[in-house]
C-alpha cells in the first residue's frame, strides 16, 4: 500500500515541551531546555499561528491572561470539527478527566500553570513568520492553479497535501483540520486516507483534544477493517493505546500499548523508551496478578530496557543486539528468604534481546533512533513492579513516591492522572 504519509508534522515532542514550560512541577533547568527547543522549532518551522496560541500577551495559553482570554490572534480551538457524536466502539468511552471538555496543550494542568519562563513575545517576529507563512501559502495556491489547468487530478492532490501538512507544521489546528478533511473526500485510496485520519489523530494529541482523538480513532479503525495493511493497523493500535491512557482507561490501554512494544514503527507518535513507560504503568495498575508478571514484570522488551545500566547498553537493547537474557533471577523470587525477596525487589533485570530493527523509518537508522531516545533512570519503575509483584511494599512504596516525581508529574500524559 506503500509508506506512510504526513507522519513529520504536528511534532509531539513539542506538545511535551510546551507542558514542561507551562507546568509547576518541572524544575528550572527543564523549564529552560524547553524554551529553546520550542523557539527553536517556532523559528525553524515558521510556526505564527502556534506563537500566537501560546505566547500572545492576551489570548497566550502560557501567559497568565491567556486561558480566558479571547482567541483572536490564536488559532481557535473550536468544537466545529471535533465531530462530537457519541457512537464508536465502548473501547474508546470516555472516562472523566478535567480536560476533556476543554482541548487545550495545557488544559491538563487545569489552570495551575507556572509561568517563572515564560515564552516572550515578540510581535516583530510574528509578523516575520507570519508573512513567511503567507508566501508559502502564496505558492502552494500558484501549485494548484498550474496543476488544475496543466496537470492532472494526482498532481493537483499532490499540492493540496502541502497546504494541509504546512498548517500542521506551524499549528494552525482548525485550518489543519479542514484541509486534511478536505483530501479525505478527494482521494480514493485506502492507505492515504488512513494517513489522513492518523495525521488528524496526531493534531488531537497536539492539543489534547480528547474528543477528537475518539472520533478518528473510531474512523480510523473502521478504515484498518476494511483493508488497511499491516503496517497501519500496528499503528493504529499504538495511537488508540495512547488515547485511551490519556483517559485513564488503563485496563484498555494495557493490551494495546504492550503488544506495540515488540512491533512499534510509530516514531511520530512517541520515543520507543515513552512507550516502555506507558506500556509498565498501565499494566501495572490494570492487570491481573498472572498477565501482570508475563506481560510486564518477565516482558523481554521491558527487561531489556530497564536493565540497561549505561548508554551503551541501553543502544544495544534498543537496536536488538543480543545479551544474556531474563530468567536468573526468578527462582530467588519464589524463593522464602526476605533477604533474597528484598534483593530481587529493587534490583534491574539485566538487558535482554529486544527486535526493534523495525524502529528505523524514513531515513534514520534504528541506531540513530536509540541516541536520540530520551534518557529516563528506569530503576524506580524497575523496582516499582518488581517490589509490587513480590510483596515486598516498603520498597514499592519507596519507588513509588518516586515514580510520582519522575515519570507521572513530568508526562503530559500521566499528569493529570497522578493523584488517581
Amino acid at each position: 500500500m506503500g509508506d506512510p504519509q504526513y507522519l513529520a508534522h504536528p511534532q509531539l515532542a513539542l506538545a511535551q515541551a510546551v507542558f514542561t514550560l507551562a507546568s509547576p512541577s518541572t524544575s528550572s533547568s527543564a523549564k529552560q531546555s524547553s524554551l529553546s527547543t520550542l523557539q527553536d522549532a517556532i523559528r525553524e518551522h515558521k510556526m505564527a499561528p502556534l506563537y500566537a496560541y501560546l505566547a500572545h500577551p492576551q489570548t497566550g495559553k502560557i501567559n497568565p491572561s491567556g486561558e480566558s482570554g479571547s482567541a483572536v490572534m490564536s488559532p481557535t480551538i473550536s468544537r466545529s470539527n471535533t465531530s462530537m457524536s457519541s457512537s464508536g466502539p465502548p473501547s474508546n468511552a470516555l472516562r472523566r478527566t478535567s480536560s476533556i471538555k476543554t482541548p487545550s496543550m495545557i488544559g491538563v494542568l487545569g489552570g495551575k500553570t507556572d509561568t517563572s519562563v515564560g515564552l516572550p513575545w515578540d510581535e516583530a517576529l510574528y509578523d516575520e513568520l507570519k508573512a513567511d507563512n503567507e508566501k508559502e501559502l502564496a505558492a502552494i495556491a500558484k501549485e494548484e492553479e498550474d496543476a488544475t489547468e496543466r496537470a492532472g487530478e494526482t498532481e493537483l492532490l499532490a499540492a493540496q497535501s502541502k497546504r494541509a501538512e504546512l498548517y500542521a507544521r506551524i499549528g494552525d489546528k482548525d485550518a489543519a483540520l479542514s484541509e486534511f478533511e478536505k483530501l479525505f473526500d478527494k482521494t480514493g485510496v485506502l492507505a492515504i486516507k488512513i494517513d489522513i485520519v492518523l495525521a488528524i489523530i496526531r493534531i488531537a494529541l497536539f492539543f489534547d483534544d480528547k474528543l477528537l482523538s475518539r472520533h478518528n480513532i473510531a474512523r480510523a479503525t473502521t478504515l484498518v477493517d476494511s483493508g488497511g495493511d499491516w503496517d497501519r493497523r500496528n499503528r493504529l493500535k499504538a495511537y488508540q493505546g495512547l488515547h485511551l491512557l490519556t483517559i485513564r482507561a488503563h485496563n484498555l490501554a494495557a493490551p494495546l500499548l504492550l503488544d506495540s512494544l515488540s512491533t512499534f514503527t510509530s516514531n511520530e507518535l512517541c520515543p520507543y523508551s515513552s512507550l516502555v513507560v506507558y506500556a509498565t504503568l498501565a499494566g501495572t495498575v490494570s492487570l491481573p496478578r498472572r498477565d501482570f508478571k508475563s506481560k510486564v514484570v518477565d516482558a523481554p522488551e521491558i527487561r531489556a530496557i530497564f536493565g540497561a545500566d549505561s548508554d551503551s547498553d541501553r543502544l544495544l537493547a534498543l537496536s536488538g543486539a543480543p545479551s544474556a537474557g531474563p530468567g536468573g533471577d526468578d527462582e530467588e523470587m519464589a524463593g522464602d528468604d526476605s533477604t533474597a525477596k528484598d534483593k530481587d525487589a529493587t534490583a534491574t533485570p539485566k538487558p535482554t534481546a529486544v527486535n526493534l530493527t523495525a524502529l528505523a523509518s524514513g531515513s534514520a537508522s534504528a541506531e540513530a533512533q536509540a541516541l536520540a531516545e530520551p534518557k529516563y533512570d528506569f530503576k524506580p519503575l524497575s523496582t516499582l513492579i518488581n517490589s509490587l509483584y513480590t510483596g515486598q511494599y516498603s520498597a514499592f512504596f519507596r519507588a513509588l513516591s518516586t515514580v510520582e516525581t519522575d515519570f507521572l508529574s513530568q508526562d503530559r500524559y500521566l499528569y493529570e492522572h497522578t493523584r488517581w
